[in-house]
């Protein structure tokens, strides 16, 4: 880390927390393309879910574009965040499963930022207990868009959400990353629910099954290790790890 950005990170450090959540906020577009353009293809009105809230930065987007919005996160003390942060939203503290019960959620050591990558596959940093729930059993209606990225644990997160998504077949922006699991089990998953994806590369949408997304995350696995402030003051490379899946008619 070069001078300049270890003084950032001790001044976000030394931040607020909630003003760190309303600058993460303002900010994360510059590395979330998807989010930069939500406009375009989040439906407006209904429900949308925001599964892994971190700082806010789509429930944010959300209730901009005049989603009912619900919030799960399963770190309690960004959670806690959010419900301060979104008087009129739904927020469940937990982690979105494909059971009810709990499950040890690990914390990763760093920074501010650093929350992003919290857990419960991967095994390091400090445990924490936190409650598991299933979207199914949120009893949400009308549910038009969904955002999943939970380090690892989509495909369960998905499997909670089966009746749902059946019913409603809403859009679904889910994070694949293949330094967290077997992308193909997501994708196959979603592709027997009658859905397809694309992914945002270079200003436009390509078709999941023309695009190699293990090949493209393994070239780029560098930009990924830069860590999010760094990546935040420079951005570097496009990484793409979203995938948008639609219903097939």
């Amino acid at each position: 880390m070069t001078p300049g950005v270890a003084l950032r990170s001790a001044v976000a450090g030394a931040m607020p927390l909630r003003w760190f959540g309303a600058l993460i906020r303002a900010v994360y577009p510059r590395l979330d393309a998807e989010l930069a353009r939500a406009a375009e293809f989040v439906p407006r009105g209904g429900t949308a879910v925001d599964v892994g809230v971190w700082y806010g930065p789509w429930t944010a987007a959300l209730r901009r574009l005049g989603c009912s919005v619900v919030a799960v996160e399963a770190n309690p003390r960004l959670a806690a965040l959010a419900a301060a942060a979104f008087p009129d939203v739904r927020v469940v503290s937990a982690a979105a499963s494909d059971a009810s019960g709990t499950a040890r959620l690990w914390l990763p050591p760093g920074g501010r930022g650093a929350e992003a990558t919290a857990s419960l596959v991967h095994e390091a940093g400090e445990p924490v207990e936190v409650r598991t729930v299933t979207i199914d059993e949120l009893g949400l209606s009308d549910v038009r868009f969904m955002k999943v990225d939970v380090e690892g644990h989509e495909l369960a997160a998905l499997r909670g959400a089966e009746r749902t998504v059946r019913r409603d077949r809403p859009l679904l922006l889910v994070e694949l990353e293949t330094r967290h699991q077997d992308i193909a089990l997501v994708i196959d998953l979603l592709a027997g629910w009658g859905y397809s994806g694309s992914v945002l590369t270079e200003g436009r949408w390509v078709p999941l099954e023309r695009f190699d997304l293990a090949a493209h995350q393994a070239e780029r696995a560098a930009e990924v290790a830069r860590g999010f402030i760094p990546r935040l003051l420079r951005p570097g490379e496009e990484y793409v790890n979203m995938v948008l899946f639609r219903p097939r008619p």
